[in-house]
């Protein structure tokens, strides 16, 4: 890094007019200034009114003089009173001929103010005047250091420490660990660790905090355990890192053994250890561990709020999640970025428009930063609700963009049947020499696949190791997806025959997807063989072969896969579709009538497909329940559940207004033809989220362009 340097003061400044003019008989009363000024100076002096009136009595009295005085009130100047750091540097230039003390305060105070590059300045002022650094010099310059990540400052000061003989005293060597560390040089900050003759538990927890920040989970439990193999007492700050280890590794072991120390030891009343407790059960699968802990802490903080909601979310319990927000709502704890980020992601899962806009005005209201995470889960969170608009937008709102936040929103544009326009942001990426990962090759190359751009999907597939990434699994899948999507099922077969790396299950049932739009029983049989080796029992591959054979009129053998299934004990995954109405979430599966509202629904569909059939709808009777009989087969295919939420959305919401509804499974092509005829006649935009991509709905046509 480089530092510019601001010139101090070279002069003694003029008496502050402040000091000057005192009146006297307002300082506050000092019959005799005590002989060890501290306690006066900081702890009773809390304004800058009160510190101009003590400076005067010192100077009157001439106790300005003595050096330990003098720097007691440069200390409260630069340390203890807002605002004061430009009075205390006054003061500092003040004085002549300082020895190290003064520098220290000032250098100690520019470090904890959030101006670490003027402590490094001050510093180099210090060795220009010959003025010699004591230990407590380097340990405050080195946490400057850590603050600015000043690597190349930090190895010079570091030399400096050997050459002096400063390197003996461990408090130094702690904040050598730390700058090492910050600046992402963990291995030297453990050669120094390691070089240590006597290491305390301050000396473990720069280690332990060193690994944390680089992600190093197995070296943070390695490090433990050979802490303990030490005997070296650990503390709250260890048990954090170690806690927040387990989570990431899914050591629910070691976490448990945690959890029963802090039971024994009693620690329980620990706000900190009890949250990093909640966020290790929570990422061990252990959710209802993790909530039990939560309802059983006296007070619950912002920390412990965000790690309950982050939990319930990366358990796809998004539900609880938001359930949980509302809660901390009404507990009145204001929610912090990561609170945010969470909630969007669950509003995100579950399609939840209306909920994840009410929590973008909040951030507008409480004037939160939009920082890289936050605008990229707002990104995420509109892409997901179908809203590419609101999605772009927040992208050009964003002062600062990471590679996930392009990643994102080539993505989002993908899934909405906006394939070119994700490729434009690709190359509008690439022009600006911001270099994709691997996430975003996925993105690009599911763009070809949903936009049909077989020849641009090759070209892409083949660039993808120009930028230094060795394709994986998933580019492998998104080639395959897109061969199949575009009817070229023989061609996506030798795909995968000759691929460098052993296709998965994925990669065969998405072969066998395209199968069944395609038709072609030959190879989708073929793929239901490798599946039953790699995911023997998957209900949804023999409902996809069993649809291929009904696709060609081979009844008997979708009967006889249907039968396998029952034989074997494979039930099939329930069609269910999501929809938020008026902020609250209705669940909706086909033929169901659990609805307080049902008999009103159905009425509504009845009347639905009615109108629908007056502008020539034709129910497709292939998509009905099989072994439904042949005059229940048109009732069955009405009763799907993204007819049900759509009914629902007709009966609760207001002429005109966009129904938004999220299935599980991929949209069948009946109800897509059936939505395209509903969103003309009833004059509604319908956006429907499959588990595949979008389909925006508009006066009667789709925009995957029946893609899909």
């Amino acid at each position: 890094m480089t530092v510019t340097l601001s010139l101090l003061p070279s002069t003694t400044p003029t008496l502050p007019a402040s000091i000057r003019n005192t009146d006297t008989s307002s300082i506050i009363s000092i019959s005799q200034f005590p002989n060890n000024p501290r306690t006066l100076l900081l702890h009773q002096c809390k304004t800058l009114k009160d510190l101009t009136q003590i400076h005067a009595h010192l100077i009157k009295t001439r106790l300005l003089l003595n050096p330990r005085v003098a720097e007691n009130l440069l200390e409260s100047a630069a340390m203890s009173i807002p605002g004061s750091i430009a009075y205390a540097l006054s003061m500092f230039c003040a004085i002549e001929e300082p020895n190290s003390a003064p520098y220290n305060i000032m250098i100690r105070a520019f470090t904890s103010k959030q101006t670490p590059q003027e402590a490094l300045l001050l510093f180099k002022q210090m060795r220009e005047d010959s003025v010699e650094p004591d230990k407590y010099t380097f340990s405050c310059i080195l946490k400057s250091c850590s603050r600015l990540e000043a690597l190349r400052e930090g190895e010079q000061i570091h030399a400096l420490v050997l050459k002096l003989g400063f390197a003996v005293h461990g408090f130094v060597q702690n904040t050598l660990i730390h700058m090492y560390a910050s600046c992402g040089k963990v291995a030297i900050a453990r050669r120094v660790f390691d070089e240590m003759p006597k290491r305390g538990v301050i000396s473990w927890n720069s280690m332990f905090a060193g690994y944390t920040n680089g992600g190093e989970w197995e070296e943070v439990v390695k490090l433990f355990y050979k802490m303990r193999d030490s005997g070296v007492e650990f503390d709250e700050v260890t048990m954090i890192s170690v806690l927040t280890a387990c989570g990431r590794l899914g050591l629910l072991d070691l976490g448990e053994w945690m959890n029963a120390y802090i039971e024994v030891n009693r620690l329980k009343g620990n706000t900190k250890l009890i949250t990093a407790l909640i966020d290790m059960y929570a990422k061990c699968g252990q959710i209802d561990t993790a909530r039990k802990l939560f309802d059983e802490m006296h007070e619950q903080d912002v920390v412990a709020w965000s790690a309950m909601i982050s939990g319930y979310t990366q358990s796809d319990r998004c539900k609880d999640a938001l359930a949980l927000f509302s809660e901390m709502q009404m507990a009145k704890v204001e929610p912090n970025e990561v609170t945010m980020v969470s909630v969007l992601s669950s509003c995100a899962v579950l399609g939840a428009f209306e909920m994840g806009k009410w929590v973008h005005s909040f951030i507008k209201r409480k004037r939160m930063k939009l920082t890289v995470t936050l605008g990229t889960a707002l990104m995420d969170f509109y892409a997901k609700c179908g809203s590419v608009k609101d999605s772009l937008e927040v992208f050009d709102k964003m002062p600062l963009k990471s590679v996930p936040s392009w990643t994102v929103l080539i993505q989002g544009l993908a899934s909405n049947g906006r394939g070119k326009e994700a490729l434009e942001i690709f190359s509008k990426m690439l022009n600006l020499n911001i270099k994709p990962n691997d996430i975003t090759f996925i993105g690009v190359l599911s763009a070809c696949s949903h936009a049909g751009l077989v020849d641009e999907g090759w070209r892409i597939f083949g660039s993808i190791r120009d930028y230094g990434i060795e394709p994986r699994i998933e580019h492998y899948g998104c080639m395959v997806d897109m061969l199949g999507r575009a009817g070229l099922i023989d061609e996506a077969y030798h795909f995968i025959k000759t691929m460098p790396i052993e296709p998965n299950a994925i990669i065969w049932r998405t072969l066998l997807a395209s199968c069944r739009v395609h038709k072609n029983v030959e190879i989708g049989e073929e793929s239901l063989k490798h599946l039953g080796i790699l995911a023997p029992k998957h209900s949804g591959d023999y409902i996809l072969l069993s649809s291929t054979y009904a696709s060609v009129g081979r009844w008997e053998d979708a009967v006889r896969v249907r039968s396998q299934m029952r034989e074997e004990g494979i039930k099939k995954t329930p069609g269910c579709t999501l929809i938020e109405v008026d902020g609250m979430i209705y669940e909706f599966f086909a033929e169901d009538s659990a609805h307080p509202q049902s008999e009103e629904i159905y009425n509504k569909v009845e009347d639905m497909i009615e109108q629908i059939k007056s502008v020539g709808y034709v129910p497709n009777t292939e998509e009905a329940r099989l072994g439904a009989e042949e005059d229940e087969k048109e009732s069955s295919v009405s009763h799907h559940s993204e007819k049900l939420a759509i009914a629902f959305g007709l009966l609760r919401t207001s002429p005109g207004t966009t129904i938004r509804i999220s299935k599980n499974l991929r949209v069948c092509k009946d109800c897509h033809s059936a939505t395209k005829m509903i969103s003309k006649v009833f004059k509604r935009e319908i956006v429907v989220r499959d588990r595949h991509r979008f389909h925006h709905f508009k006066d009667g046509s789709c925009s995957c362009n029946n893609f899909w």
